[in-house]
């Protein structure tokens, strides 16, 4: 997007702008994953991802992780996180591109900001999930260079279809 900047997230205004997008990316996903009931109640009923929420600023941190956000003409239209899985490999979660920015390369270039960022903290790999109701996601992180790896933490086995995984070397 011309003039976006893909920066570290700071302060209080910064973690606000992120969680409402965190609170647009759940929208997005219950609408898309109707079909997937268990999922959803498993992983985005309101009471979980508030926590989710209010666990931000302590999930995220240096130097086990980093929020990223995309600052497009004084506004964060778009966020991305990464945490520790463990020594070797960091995860990147909730990558969100607010409607409007949405098609310029946004999202690619925060994952790809995340991935320098990995780097050159000393991660050697980085994964994530996502849902195969979201063939965008999907065609983002292949189009990266994630290829499709196993579970990397415990999954109920109701939810094994409707959970991809990826990976990525650093």
């Amino acid at each position: 997007m011309s003039g976006s900047t893909i920066r570290l997230g700071r302060g209080v205004d910064d973690l606000n702008a992120v969680r409402q997008l965190c609170w647009d990316y759940r929208d997005v996903l219950v609408e898309r994953t109707t079909h997937f009931p268990k999922l959803l109640n498993h992983y985005y009923a309101v009471p979980v991802y508030q926590k989710l929420m209010d666990d931000l600023p302590g999930r995220h941190v240096p130097p086990d992780g980093e929020i990223f956000v995309a600052d497009h003409e004084s506004q964060i239209v778009a966020c991305g996180m990464t945490h520790r899985i463990d020594e070797a490999t960091c995860e990147i979660k909730r990558v969100f591109v607010a409607p409007a920015a949405r098609g310029k390369g946004v999202a690619q270039q925060l994952c790809q900001a995340a991935m320098q960022w990995g780097q050159s903290v000393g991660y050697s790999r980085m994964v994530l999930d996502t849902m195969r109701g979201l063939p965008e996601a999907i065609a983002l992180y292949e189009g990266l260079g994630f290829t499709p790896t196993a579970p990397y933490y415990d999954i109920p086995e109701e939810l094994t279809d409707d959970i991809v995984f990826f990976e990525h070397a650093l």
